[in-house]
């Protein structure tokens, strides 16, 4: 005796053929399956639904199990092995599919650049991720903007250049994960997401670097041509690990070293909060970049020869360029002085002389980390844009 269904009174346009799916499920193409049930329409419905879904209907309410469904997932195959296993390789047919879903062939194969894990992996991805979505926070009250602000007239100027410097670096940072996304299969999903959290960090520093120059003031600063030249040469840059490289372990380590010192002279509370708060992401953002290519590193050791001469080509490509913009070096003296006797401006142009040492020697660790010898490391940290990103 074939199995039997009771639908009572239960039609398939109320949802009975989610019964029935469920009930064939447990038979092999060809075996019938009676239906009971007494809703006024149940033949009629039951008749097309076995045509639209490749079954036969007998009559008496019999549904002869078609192998049409079986048919379409016959060459189907799963988008990785397990749901916590990173593939090798993602293929363009897995398209959109999650990780580990099983994915019925036909579908519009995925155009993507960057479709192998070792081209864009790191496994501390996930814990990044997770750091970054819990350390979110609101730049209209993270910030002390109500504070008392009884900052010099120059300091502020020095402050509103500064805040621009920092404003047009932070649009190239937020520009270059935006283009990656597009570019990067999904099925590395935690990179993807990690690259979104960097967008949105960075598109919070452009919201409060900006703030922070407008607070007493109706203009930006002034925008140097080398510096802007040399945030392009990192959006020119196609590759995602020699991006990730000359923008996360070099440039933004840099930058975070400027973050701490604005800080640390910081006239105001508003402008030590929005230093510390940039500078908290942005440690996220270097340690995803060191990681990644050190990864990269590990798995082809010949690829510090391709860093090398990333490092070199941008060094040419901005060698004509001014470097640093003098109004911003000058600013950094007068924050760090505080005052303009010539003692404070002394200690101040000290001051930044120590800030760009000790970008050198955090790029020299950073660069020793990834799999560099001390000497090449400590070339390649000479050869970094003057405008320290």
């Amino acid at each position: 005796m074939p199995p039997v269904i009771d639908l009572d009174g239960l039609g398939l346009d109320g949802g009975a053929h989610l019964l029935i799916d469920r009930a064939l499920g447990a038979l092999r193409p060809g075996e019938p399956l009676r239906i009971r049930g007494h809703h006024p329409a149940l033949a009629v419905h039951l008749a097309a639904w076995c045509r639209s879904e490749g079954h036969r209907y007998q009559p008496e309410l019999t549904v002869v199990k078609g192998a049409a469904d079986a048919e379409r997932w016959a060459h189907a195959e799963r988008a990785g092995q397990a749901a916590a296993t990173v593939a090798e390789r993602a293929k363009p047919e897995w398209g959109l599919a999650a990780r580990s879903a099983l994915v019925e062939p036909g579908g519009p194969p995925l155009d993507v650049d960057w479709a192998e894990r070792d081209h864009v992996w790191t496994d501390i991805a996930p814990q990044l991720y997770a750091q970054a979505t819990a350390s979110q926070w609101n730049p209209a009250t993270a910030v002390r903007w109500d504070g008392p602000h009884a900052v010099p007239p120059d300091i502020e100027d020095a402050v509103v250049q500064i805040m621009t410097y920092l404003v047009e670096n932070e649009q190239a940072a937020l520009m270059i994960p935006a283009r990656m996304l597009s570019r990067l299969h999904p099925h590395y999903r935690e990179v993807m997401q990690l690259l979104a959290a960097q967008a949105a960090d960075e598109a919070r520093h452009v919201e409060i670097f900006t703030r922070r120059a407008l607070l007493h003031r109706e203009v930006m600063g002034v925008s140097g041509a080398g510096g802007r030249s040399s945030l392009q040469s990192l959006l020119d840059e196609p590759d995602f690990t020699l991006a990730a490289f000359l923008l996360s372990v070099l440039g933004e380590g840099s930058f975070l070293d400027l973050l701490r010192f604005i800080q640390r002279h910081a006239p105001d509370g508003a402008t030590a909060d929005v230093a510390m708060l940039a500078a908290r992401d942005e440690a996220r953002h270097v340690a995803f970049g060191v990681a990644h290519t050190a990864h990269v590193v590990r798995s082809d050791r010949a690829y510090l020869g391709r860093l090398r001469d990333a490092v070199h080509r941008r060094h040419s490509a901005l060698a004509d360029t001014a470097g640093l913009n003098h109004k911003v070096f000058d600013s950094l003296v007068v924050l760090a002085a505080g005052a303009w006797t010539p003692a404070a401006i002394a200690r101040g142009w000290q001051e930044v002389q120590r800030l760009q040492q000790s970008m050198d020697e955090g790029r020299r660790r950073r660069l020793e980390f990834i799999g560099f010898p001390a000497g090449e490391a400590a070339a390649i940290s000479a050869l970094h844009t003057r405008n320290f990103m």
